[in-house]
């Protein structure tokens, strides 16, 4: 039998193939298991703990901390206590944190630690509702969340059965806020039965099983790597915690896993690096890389000639072995979703049999809608087959509308913002623009809301012209303006550390600081160049005219990235207001 909702997951666990290794964490400096019955006894305890705090069916309890075992422990006690989880990023602001928290009216809040605590702690004064603050790390000014274990007692063994059997499919389960582009975050209402029902539609899809291992490090609040993270319960993948953003190169040689996700922005550097490593080589060996990646740059997964299946071969033992070696040389499948992933980066990792699984989803949608795998067919620059039992048509002005079990309830306490994206007969128009290729390989081509209209009155699409200037290893992130202003334009980011090797193997100086490097007029004539030679693929009227280099990265800590990576639009032309008005002045 299925289990129909999220606690049960662990259970059909237990009951089909029970792990040592169910989740391992590295604490103090030793990767260290908790076993399936370990974590189900755990969850328990804490579920009964809240019991005894006084929560109740639907009482709202935020979560905020980095991946680690506690928060899936607590996500699961919450729910096995039939109150609603409320996870959050703990990069949002703290004006952010006070109205989520006011919005979902949040009782009770698990935070991981003393940053946390600094931040969220005041809202304790401001918000009279907000009744217990726990912390996962030891920290003297806030309640460890062993007190809430230590509560836990044999008085609530009947009371917790009783709540457990009384959630049903339908209930809800959560309340997500996304992470809003523009305006205040909207709570995405989820129910046990639309992120299971996601659950299963992407178990045929994803290429693990019960003896296989998978590191996490995206955020877990996000549903996209929550909804995996079940997905990896139910079919018995062991679960290992990244220690940090910074240290995923050295924890995916140690584990060695099987599958992972990531952000486009991430594979990106990732290849970046690569890149940077031959260009290190010299004679033969330079020679041999940059052959192995032309190579896959031409690769497609039918039709190639015998010859060039023979060359491809001989790449992937010379060259490519070192790059799967590289990711701890188990590698199945890399999960992509959040934004669109540059098609000639999916080319070349399958070329070099690191299969990157690029999906298309939002929280709305729990959050799968479509994805590339090997089973299903793959289409590169595409997003792939849509999931069985979701159905998705293109409206007549070109949005993708989607319909199913994982559609979202609707948003939280804000009927306004539901009815307009919800229609009467269920369907849920998700704001993006795409098409179908080959009859079944769904292609995102733009947000609707992201598009502009210059003053001549042609539409430009800044993500898909985005998404192809990236390929240039010489600009790190591009933003396309152009709204109503008389041609389009780009705010550009450099590739610092590139433009320094090319500036060094031209033995040419470019200054110490980010400043003097984009006031350089030859960096500048040679950023040019690049823009020039994309520009040829777009028509006249979506062309870049004019350009402006930028002297720091865009960033979530900066305001101009959403915790997704996704460009804050109007946060980042508010902030190069003056740079922009030079731009269409001249």
């Amino acid at each position: 039998m299925k289990p129909t909702r999220l606690f049960d997951i662990p259970y059909r666990q237990l009951e089909k193939f029970p792990k040592e290794d169910a989740f391992t964490m590295k604490i103090g400096g030793v990767w260290t298991k908790t076993s399936t019955q370990e974590f189900i006894n755990k969850s328990q305890e804490l579920a009964k703990g809240l019991i005894a705090l006084g929560v109740q069916p639907g009482d709202r309890v935020g979560l905020i901390s980095p991946n680690r075992l506690e928060w899936n422990l607590v996500d699961i006690a919450i729910q096995q206590a039939g109150a609603i989880v409320v996870p959050i990023y703990p990069t949002i602001s703290a004006s952010d944190y006070e109205f989520i928290f006011t919005d979902a009216h949040i009782k009770v809040c698990f935070i991981s630690g003393e940053d946390l605590c600094e931040r969220v702690g005041p809202l304790r004064e401001k918000l009279s509702f907000l009744e217990h603050l726990y912390s996962f790390d030891e920290i003297s000014f806030c309640d460890n969340w062993s007190k809430v274990l230590n509560m836990a007692s044999d008085e609530q063994n009947d009371e917790l059965k009783n709540r457990m059997d009384a959630v049903k499919p339908e209930d809800l389960v959560s309340l997500i806020y996304t992470s809003g582009t523009t305006g205040n975050p909207k709570g995405v209402m989820l129910t046990h039965n639309n992120i299971m029902s996601n659950v299963l539609a992407c178990e045929p899809r994803i290429p693990a099983s019960f003896d296989t291992r998978a590191l996490t490090f995206l955020p877990a609040c996000h549903i996209y790597e929550r909804m995996l993270q079940y997905l990896y319960m139910y079919i018995g993948t062991s679960i290992y915690y990244a220690e940090s953003l910074e240290t995923i190169g050295d924890n995916i040689r140690e584990v060695k896993p099987h599958i992972f996700t990531a952000v486009p922005r991430l594979l990106e550097k990732v290849f970046d690096k690569i890149m940077a490593k031959g260009e290190e080589l010299t004679g033969i060996k330079k020679k041999l890389f940059f052959w192995a990646v032309g190579l896959a740059e031409e690769f497609e997964l039918e039709g190639k000639s015998a010859w060039y299946l023979f060359k491809l071969k001989i790449a992937n033992k010379l060259i490519f072995s070192k790059w799967r070696e590289a990711l701890g040389g188990n590698v199945q499948a890399i999960a992509s979703g959040s934004a669109a992933l540059q098609a000639r980066l999916a080319r070349i990792f399958m070329a070099a049999q690191i299969p990157v699984m690029e999906g298309y989803g939002l929280t709305e949608t729990s959050p799968v809608v479509s994805v590339n795998a090997e089973k299903q067919g793959v289409c590169f620059g595409s997003v792939g087959t849509v999931l069985d039992g979701v159905e998705v048509k293109i409206a007549e002005d070109g949005e993708i509308l989607v319909k199913g079990p994982n559609v979202m309830v609707g948003y939280y306490n804000n009927p306004t913002a539901t009815a307009e994206v919800m229609d009467a007969d269920g369907w849920f128009h998700t704001g993006d623009i795409g098409e179908f290729v080959q009859g079944k390989f769904l292609k995102i081509t733009d947000r609707k809301k992201e598009m502009f209209k210059t003053s001549g009155g042609k539409y430009v699409a800044p993500q898909v012209m985005e998404n192809r200037f990236k390929a240039s290893r010489f600009i790190e992130q591009i933003i396309v303006i152009g709204d109503n202003r008389k041609h389009p334009a780009a705010l550009i980011v450099p590739s610092y550390d590139y433009v320094r090797e090319w500036a060094k193997s031209k033995e040419m100086s470019v200054g110490s600081t980010n400043l003097e490097l984009i006031s350089n007029q030859k960096v500048l004539d040679r950023i040019q160049k690049e823009v020039d030679l994309f520009n040829a693929e777009f028509g006249k009227f979506e062309q870049i005219k004019k350009i402006k280099l930028l002297p720091a990265e865009f960033s979530i800590e900066g305001g101009e990235l959403t915790p997704t990576l996704k460009l804050k639009r109007k946060v980042i032309m508010a902030k190069y207001d003056a740079l922009v008005e030079e731009i269409y002045k001249e």
